[in-house]
């Protein structure tokens, strides 16, 4: 999807009190699992979560939290994975959660099978 193809928000100035600009921006590419989820949802109520996520696919950023998602290696995905070797009850759950991670990218408008890839 195209960046032209996303209604821009006329209504938010570009110096509006959003939540990447009033944190520290280590937050939105922390190493830490936590951390990230933590950005996540202070993307929840910002005026341009759709904006800053087209962007972010469009440009398949390598990591860091966009739009509310997390990106790895150009790829949403539910959860960042802590070091060493995932439980089997973690497998299962990432599996239900990139379901609901692809829910929500379609329910924006931005996944197309061609368009988005979702880290598996």
């Amino acid at each position: 999807m195209s960046l032209a193809l996303v209604p821009l928000d006329l209504s938010v100035e570009l110096e509006a009190n959003l939540p990447c600009r009033k944190f520290d921006p280590d937050l939105w590419f922390s190493d830490s699992p936590p951390e990230l989820e933590v950005a996540k949802s202070l993307c929840g109520d910002c005026p341009l979560r759709v904006e800053c996520l087209a962007g972010a696919v469009e440009r398949a950023e390598p990591w860091g939290v966009w739009g509310g998602e997390i990106f790895e290696r150009g790829a949403v995905v539910p959860r960042k994975r802590p070091r060493g070797r995932p439980r089997k009850e973690d497998v299962a759950r990432d599996a239900t959660l990139r379901v609901e991670a692809e829910a929500r990218l379609e329910a924006s408008g931005l996944a197309r099978r061609d368009a988005v890839r979702l880290a598996a």
